[in-house]
C-alpha cells in the first residue's frame, strides 16, 4: 500500500518503507490543492514585483541584489548549477529516496511556492525508481542540504545523473526511459527543491530505526553474557527501575528478563554473588539511557519530517512571505549527536562484558579466553583487540558535529549546523556497533557452550542462530571470517527476529 504524503503524518517507519523497501507514495489531494493555492499567491506577488528572497533576489551574500524579469527566469537554473557542488562518493540510494520523500512532505504543506509539477515529478521519481546520483559530502546542514539536494534538482531540468533499473544514466535518459516529463525550473522552483535539511534528516531517520533494532539486540547479547557469568538477576527486577522512573531502564530490564525467561539461573540452583560488577549490574540503566535518548531523537526527526523546512515561507492565508532559517539542521543534528554517543556508550558496556567472559579471574570458572587449549591456543583473545579498536574509532566519531560550525558565504551564513557530518559519522558508528556486538554474541555463545544448564528460551534461540553461521571454537582458526559473518548477522537482525518469535516484542 502506498504511503500518502500530506505534510503531517510521515513517521520514521514509513520513511524506511519508502527509502529502503521501495514503497510507492501518493500526494494527498488536499496537499496538491494547497500547493496550487500557494503558487497562485506567489505568481501574484511576482507580477507585483514584490521583493522576495530567492525569487527575485540573489541568495546568501547576494540577497540584496534585486533581479530583473529576465534574470528571474534564468536564476533558478544557475542557482542549481552553482549549488551542485558536492564531492566524492555517491550517497546510498536509500538516503536519496528518503530525502526526496521528505522534500515532498515539505511541499505538501503548501508553503514553499513551487509549481505542483515540481512536487509531482518528485513523486514520479520515487514511484518509477529514478534516483539521482548525489555526492555524500558537501552539505553544512544550513540553508538546507544545498549541495546534495541540488544534484536531485538537476533532474528536474533533465540534467545530472540517476540510477534507473540497475544502471547509472544521464538524468534526461533516465527520466525519458521512466516516462517522466521534465518540468524545468521557473521562478522559485529551484530553491523550493533544495532549501531544507532533507538528506541529513532522512539519514537520521534510517539511523534511528537501525539504532533501535541494534539496542534490542544489545539486550539479547547482554542476557546471554549474564547467563554465562551466573549473574545475580535482582538488578533486573522491573520494580527496581520503576521506583527510579526512567522509562528506558524499565523497558530494558523487561527485555532482558524476557530473554532469560525459563532459565535455570532464576531458579536458585546456582550460587551467585551478592553484587556483580557494574558492567553487568547496570546494564538496564545504561541501555535504558540510550533508549531514552533515541526516543527524544526520534521525536525531533519526526517533527522535522513533518515540518516546513524552507526559506522563504509563504503563508497564503495571510498573503504573506516570511524569510527566516527553517532550513537550519541543528534541531535534528544535536539529538542525533547524542544518539550516536549513546550507541558508542552501549558498545563500551558490551566490551566490558566481553572482558569478563575472557578474563579467567573474572569469568566464574570459564576457561581463559574461552579455549580449553590455553597456551597452545589463544581462543578469543584477539577478538577483544578488534572490539577495542572499533570502540576507539567510535569514541573519536562521537565528538559532536553540532558545535563545529565554520562560517561561509562572506559571513552571511556565519553559523551552520554541520548536521551532515553528524549523519555521516552516525552511519560509521552504527557500522562499528554491528561488529562490536557481533563479537559479544560470538563470545557469549562460546561461553554458554561450556556451561551445563538450561539457559533462557530467548537466550537459547539467539545462540542457535549464532551457531547456524559460526561454529564453536574447538581449536584456533583465523577469526576474521567469523567476525565479519557475525557483523553481518547483527546487521540482518535475524537474531532479533528469532528471539522475538519466542519472547514477543522487546520494545
Amino acid at each position: 500500500m502506498a504511503v500518502v504524503l500530506d505534510g503531517h503524518n510521515l513517521t520514521v517507519e514509513n520513511l524506511v518503507r519508502i527509502a529502503r523497501h521501495g514503497e510507492k507514495v501518493e500526494l494527498h489531494p488536499e496537499a496538491l490543492e494547497r500547493i496550487k493555492i500557494c503558487r497562485s499567491m506567489l505568481e501574484e506577488k511576482i507580477q507585483a514585483h514584490e521583493i522576495m528572497y530567492g525569487v527575485n533576489t540573489g541568495i546568501g551574500e547576494f540577497s540584496e541584489v534585486v533581479l530583473d524579469d529576465e534574470q528571474v527566469k534564468q536564476f533558478q537554473k544557475y542557482l542549481i548549477y552553482n549549488h551542485a557542488a558536492g564531492i566524492g562518493d555517491p550517497a546510498p540510494i536509500e538516503y536519496v529516496r528518503g530525502a526526496i520523500a521528505g522534500r515532498i512532505n515539505v511541499h505538501a504543506h503548501g508553503k514553499s511556492g513551487c509549481r505542483p509539477e515540481i512536487t509531482q515529478t518528485l513523486v514520479n521519481m520515487l514511484n518509477k525508481g529514478v534516483t539521482p546520483v548525489v555526492c555524500q559530502k558537501g552539505s553544512v546542514g544550513a540553508s538546507g542540504d544545498l549541495a546534495p539536494m541540488s544534484q536531485i534538482a538537476l533532474l528536474l531540468m533533465g540534467e545530472g545523473e540517476a540510477y534507473f533499473q540497475g544502471e547509472i544514466l544521464p538524468g534526461r535518459v533516465a527520466m525519458e526511459r521512466a516516462g517522466i516529463p521534465i518540468p524545468g525550473l521557473q521562478a522559485r522552483d529551484g530553491l523550493a527543491a533544495i532549501n531544507g535539511s532533507n538528506l541529513l534528516t532522512a539519514m537520521s531517520a534510517l539511523h534511528i530505526y537501525d539504532f533501535n533494532r541494534w539496542l534490542k539486540q544489545a539486550e539479547i547479547a547482554a542476557a546471554m553474557t549474564l547467563e554465562a557469568l551466573f549473574a545475580n538477576m535482582k538488578p533486573y527486577d522491573v520494580r527496581l527501575h520503576q521506583v527510579r522512573g526512567f522509562p528506558g531502564a524499565v523497558r530494558s530490564a523487561k527485555a532482558i528478563m524476557a530473554c532469560i525467561d525459563g532459565s535455570d539461573l532464576i531458579t536458585g540452583k546456582f550460587k551467585i554473588k551478592v553484587q556483580d560488577a557494574y558492567s553487568m549490574r547496570s546494564t538496564p540503566q545504561v541501555i535504558g539511557a540510550a533508549h531514552d535518548a533515541m526516543k527524544f531523537a526520534k521525536e525531533q526527526v519526526e517533527i522535522e519530517l513533518n515540518g516546513v523546512g524552507d526559506n522563504p515561507i509563504f503563508l497564503p492565508e495571510f498573503k504573506l512571505t516570511l524569510t527566516g532559517a527553517n532550513f537550519q539542521g541543528s534541531p535534528v543534528c544535536l539529538p542525533m549527536d547524542m544518539a550516536g554517543s549513546a550507541i558508542t556508550m552501549v558498545c563500551v558496556l558490551s566490551e566490558r562484558r566481553l572482558n569478563r567472559l575472557l578474563n579467567p579471574a573474572l569469568s566464574i570458572g570459564l576457561p581463559a579466553f574461552l579455549t580449553k587449549g590455553a597456551g597452545m591456543f589463544s581462543g578469543l583473545m584477539l577478538s577483544q583487540y578488534t572490539a577495542g579498536m572499533m570502540i576507539v574509532e567510535q569514541r573519536i566519531l562521537s565528538n559532536p558535529a553540532s558545535i563545529q560550525s565554520i562560517p561561509a558565504a562572506a559571513d552571511q551564513e556565519d553559523f551552520v549546523s554541520m548536521g551532515m557530518n553528524t549523519a555521516i559519522k552516525n552511519g560509521q558508528i552504527l557500522d562499528n556497533a554491528y561488529g562490536v556486538l557481533g563479537i559479544e554474541f560470538m563470545a557469549a555463545s562460546q561461553a554458554l557452550d561450556f556451561r551445563e544448564f538450561t539457559p533462557g528460551k530467548g537466550v537459547n534461540a539467539a545462540r542457535d542462530v549464532v551457531r547456524k553461521y559460526v561454529a564453536h571454537l574447538d581449536e584456533d582458526r583465523p577469526l576474521y571470517p567469523d567476525h565479519t559473518t557475525m557483523k553481518q548477522l547483527v546487521k540482518s537482525c535475524e537474531i532479533l527476529e528469532e528471539v522475538e518469535k519466542i519472547t514477543g516484542s522487546l520494545e
